[in-house]
């Protein structure tokens, strides 16, 4: 059976998974497929999981709230940065293989431009934060030990007015993903409890 994916039609209703029905190319065959797949799923809320563990990690170590734990603190940070970069990378090539389905019609289509452009500048500061904070610990110098298993090795000569520099630009990358991550929540907030439409429930359900 050939499906034609650009011909579909939302099954949404808040709390229910959010299907959409997909028309066969001779239009008397239909089959409800999900808007992003259970990986993608899964794979989104792991890495909201470690945003959501690295940010006040990355707060308390900038402001010196660690005390005697600050050692600890700054290697589980690194050690979840490292892991990040695994996880976005697998998650990147996820979605350009798997894209998901298009946002619903009744959408404007410049809230569905600038969703894009969150969501793609997301991936963007998400995937060199962690390798600004590596060159920068690497430049320091200082070594990276994930989770008291390995060590990364060093992709940058020590340098430390450049590994000041690049903790300053590491600092002001996590700025920017707060600030979009903010916006991406208030968004799926709005579309949830003022839209009331299948924006959230996508990426629950599917």
């Amino acid at each position: 059976m050939m499906l034609d994916r650009p011909h579909h039609q939302s099954l949404a209703a808040t709390g229910k998974p959010v299907l959409t029905l997909v028309t066969g190319k001779n239009g008397s065959e239909q089959t409800a497929i999900p808007a992003y797949t259970m990986a993608a799923r899964v794979l989104h809320w792991i890495t909201a999981l470690f945003i959501l563990l690295m940010i006040p990690l990355g707060v308390m170590i900038a402001n010196g709230w660690g005390g005697s734990q600050k050692d600890l603190l700054y290697d589980l940070h690194r050690s979840l940065g490292a892991v990040l970069i695994l996880i976005l990378v697998l998650r990147l090539f996820y979605r350009l293989a798997n894209p998901p389905l298009p946002l619903p019609n009744d959408i404007p289509a410049m809230q569905q431009r600038a969703a894009n452009m969150t969501h793609w500048s997301l991936y963007a500061l998400l995937i060199a934060q962690p390798f600004v904070g590596w060159a920068a610990t690497s430049a320091y110098p200082a070594a990276i030990t994930v989770f008291g298993w390995f060590k990364l090795p060093s992709i940058w000569p020590a340098n430390r007015a450049l590994s000041e520099w690049l903790f300053s630009v590491h600092r002001w990358i996590a700025f920017a993903i707060v600030f979009l991550v903010v916006t991406h929540i208030a968004a799926v907030l709005h579309h949830h409890f003022v839209r009331k439409d299948c924006v959230l429930m996508r990426m629950i359900t599917g």
